[in-house]
């Protein structure tokens, strides 16, 4: 086999290892997207700070009684 073939087959051999390689690894983000965002979530869930309680006033009963 000629020189030049070789080092072309060589060449397309290393292109399509690094797709593959890049492939590769595409699917394994696509495959771990969704434990990743369900572990997201709940991280998320456990740190969200308690919401106050809501008032049981209005600005109205307020302006009522500083007049």
């Amino acid at each position: 086999m000629p020189l030049f073939v070789e080092v072309i087959a060589i060449i397309v051999m290393m292109i399509v290892g690094f797709f593959v390689a890049f492939l590769m690894m595409f699917l394994l983000a696509l495959f771990l997207f969704p434990i990743e965002r369900s572990l997201s979530r709940m991280i998320w869930d456990l740190t969200t700070p308690k919401r106050p309680p809501a008032q049981q006033s209005s600005f109205k009963d307020f302006s009522k009684k500083h007049n």
